[in-house]
């Protein structure tokens, strides 16, 4: 990753001015005081993260235990080079490499019952983006249990290669948005495509931006 004391860097004050250019100042103010987390950082979560880092999002925190794998190549941000890394570790390079003056900390940690609480506490905004669905449904009963402020972003259904318009973003109970066709699995023998993975979690990423602006999916 490129330091910022790099003359080649742009500075901070260079990323504000072309951030003020592209978003209204009240807007993008909103989304660099925000605080993010994404959990999962497969298909999903390391597309939602880039994508939030290049929307101005100014704290994200990346959580996962897995390393990146050859098999992650077709559908993940990474490349050959982080291939073995820690996918915390990776996806921090690789946003400091988009813009280095958003505030990333990262947790290489399994999620469980037992830690969602200590994890999320302080997030208002959370991303789950697991590929098992029993680690999914855990995740987002414990945060409704355990966080009932928080407002859960999550993906379901996007495998394959489907039309594009049956994923949808809808606010299915509380505090709970669900984003995804809601049918479609890796099960089902269709895989998992780059295409229809990053159209879900771009409709994740557009969710947390739409929340953190105070809009609510209906």
């Amino acid at each position: 990753m490129s330091s910022k004391n790099d003359p080649k860097i742009p500075s901070e004050i260079e990323f504000e001015k072309v951030m003020d250019k592209r978003v209204p100042y009240e807007i993008y103010e909103k989304l660099k005081q925000a605080e993010i987390a994404v959990s999962g950082l497969g298909g999903l979560g390391s597309n939602i993260a880039v994508m939030l880092a290049r929307t101005g999002i100014g704290h994200l925190h990346l959580v996962d235990f897995d390393k990146v794998d050859l098999s992650n190549l077709n559908r993940q941000v990474y490349t050959i080079q982080h291939i073995g890394m820690p996918k915390t570790d990776a996806l921090k390079a690789i946003i400091g490499e988009i813009n280095p003056y958003i505030k990333v900390t990262t947790e290489n940690v399994y999620i469980s019952e037992d830690n969602v609480k200590r994890v999320f506490a302080s997030y208002s905004i959370v991303c789950e983006a697991f590929d098992n669905p029993e680690n999914k449904a855990m995740l987002i009963n414990e945060l409704s249990r355990s966080c009932p402020t928080a407002k859960i972003v999550s993906g379901s259904g996007m495998a394959g290669y489907g039309s594009s318009n049956t994923i949808r973003t809808k606010k299915v109970f509380g505090n709970v948005y669900l984003c995804g066709d809601r049918v479609t699995d890796i099960g089902n023998g269709i895989g998992l495509m780059s295409p229809r993975v990053s159209i879900c979690a771009a409709h994740q990423a557009n969710m947390v931006v739409r929340l953190i602006l105070g809009i609510e999916e209906e």
